[in-house]
């Protein structure tokens, strides 16, 4: 992996209004995301920004009223203009100031701009209503819309140069992106039923009885929901846990990033294994504070120094 540049190269006023843009959007609408980016120095923050809100619009279509064939050819638009961002024909008074931003962090940064295909693969696979069997079924979809953003962001963070097993650095990324993706069904299992989704394998849910699906604020009938619940929370952890070996390969303030958001969603799984039904009821969330909390925890490289010493114990 190669090691992120990490000054602030000059930039154009246009450049400079498109990133404002982008943090803009990320500061409205990226909850989690942005308690992390705001630990970063400037040009990483910047760059996180354009790659989330290119992600947002692609997120926006696949989630938006429109009808699925619409969707489509826009999702098939937006990987136009992220052609025209990889092949560097994106001049900087293009009047789209995502794609002005994101092409500025693509040529300071060594960002695998393929995971943004990956990305709308992902969300077309939401608009032709994929159903998923087995686990690594879903997991093909979650390296798509979550796995991939990993990769992404990793472009942005870079390695500690010499770090041990840096080369292991996109798949413990990857990973890490499919835990938060299964905390996110996890949370969302209410609302994407609602929305006519249904994303935990199908495996999974005749396993413990909840074939008939998630219509109401209490479990199907018969069913073990909680049994269901605490199932997909260790496979989650098991995510986590292979995911968190990134800490060590990054920098400080890249990897309190990282901590902080992952720490998040660590909490979310928390509260969701205490109470499995809470998620039936409404949307599992955490307050701002608590937030807060995980941001300082994570600047302060606690995570990080215990995942050193359990592969330090366990050999990578």
């Amino acid at each position: 992996m190669s090691q992120a540049v990490d000054f602030a190269p000059h930039a154009s006023a246009p450049v400079l209004a498109a990133y404002g843009y982008c943090e803009a959007v990320t500061g409205q609408q990226a909850r989690n995301f942005a308690y992390g980016i705001r630990l970063l120095p400037t040009p990483k923050r910047r760059a996180m920004s354009a790659l989330y809100a290119f992600s947002r619009r692609v997120d926006d279509i696949g989630d938006g009223p429109l009808d699925d064939g619409v969707k489509a050819a826009r999702l098939e638009d937006t990987r136009a203009l992220l052609t025209r961002v990889r092949e560097g024909k994106v001049e900087e008074d293009d009047t789209d100031p995502v794609a002005v931003a994101l092409a500025h962090a693509a040529r300071v940064f060594p960002i695998p701009l393929g995971g943004l295909d990956e990305l709308i693969d992902g969300v077309l696979m939401d608009v032709r209503g994929e159903t998923y069997e087995t686990w690594d079924d879903l997991k093909a979809y979650c390296r798509c819309v979550a796995g991939a953003i990993g990769r992404l962001s990793l472009g942005v963070f870079g390695t500690e140069p010499g770090a041990r097993g840096a080369e292991r650095a996109p798949e413990y990324a990857d990973t890490l992106g499919l835990a938060l993706q299964l905390t996110n069904i996890l949370r969302d299992v209410r609302e994407d039923a609602e929305g006519g989704r249904t994303y935990l394998p199908s495996d999974d849910l005749a396993k413990f009885g909840c074939s008939a699906g998630f219509d109401g604020p209490t479990p199907p009938e018969g069913s073990d929901f909680a049994g269901l619940v605490h199932f997909e929370v260790r496979r989650a952890r098991t995510l986590f846990a292979e995911g968190y070996r990134l800490l060590p390969l990054l920098d400080r303030r890249s990897g309190a990033c990282v901590a902080a958001m992952a720490g998040i969603y660590r909490r979310l799984l928390d509260r969701i294994e205490r109470d499995p039904e809470a998620v039936l009821r409404g949307r599992v969330s955490l307050p701002g504070r608590e937030k807060a909390y995980v941001a300082v925890r994570g600047l302060s490289g606690l995570d990080a120094r215990h995942v050193s010493r359990l592969t330090v114990r366990r050999p990578l």
